[in-house]
């Protein structure tokens, strides 16, 4: 069976484009960061965590997914907002600007783990503060990291992206897809 360990209703829709046979059992992990990894490195170091937490407590015989993506702008990493002037800052630094969406992904299965990174470019419009202040009305930047989410009312903020869509969206399921076809031949 596999088993993806996350809540995320995105990653759940782009996983049905893989493999409508799956379960969610979300990772209940500490997600700090030892200081020795490399800030990009950051959502696969916790996508490696999350997977082999769960394959670890019960599921040896699944293959178990584990995501994580962060969005990275001169040399730090945006999260999800505290709050609506959290987002307001985050969206501001953002505007006119290009950033990376990384997601780290890790596939636990077979006594082996194998993760990998995800790298999507994003540029943003230059945003005044009127557009800022209503989209953070929208409610949508609330539970995102970097504060917007492309595949909703976030995507009137983006001028352009190089790189996979569906990895700014949480889940880069065309290497996903080519990762586990690898692992079940190895396995």
């Amino acid at each position: 069976m596999i088993i993806l360990a996350s809540a995320s209703p995105r990653r759940q829709e782009l996983l049905k484009l893989i493999t409508k046979d799956f379960a969610v059992m979300p990772s209940d992990i500490d997600e700090s960061v030892p200081s020795n990894i490399e800030t990009e490195k950051s959502p696969e170091y916790l996508a490696v965590k999350k997977a082999k937490h769960i394959y670890e407590n019960g599921h040896k015989n699944d293959v178990v997914i584990g995501c994580d993506t962060g969005v990275f702008i001169d040399g730090k990493m945006l999260g999800k907002p505290k709050n609506k002037e959290d987002a307001k800052q985050m969206l501001t630094e953002l505007s006119g600007r290009k950033h990376k969406v990384i997601t780290g992904c890790c596939i636990c299965g077979n006594s082996k783990v194998n993760s990998f990174s995800q790298v999507t470019e994003v540029e943003f419009y230059e945003l005044t503060e009127k557009e800022i202040e209503s989209y953070i009305a929208t409610g949508e930047p609330m539970d995102k990291a970097g504060s917007y989410g492309i595949q909703g009312k976030g995507s009137l903020l983006v001028k352009g992206i190089v790189g996979d869509y569906f990895n700014v969206v949480g889940l880069p399921v065309a290497r996903l897809n080519k990762e586990l076809k690898r692992i079940k031949r190895i396995g």
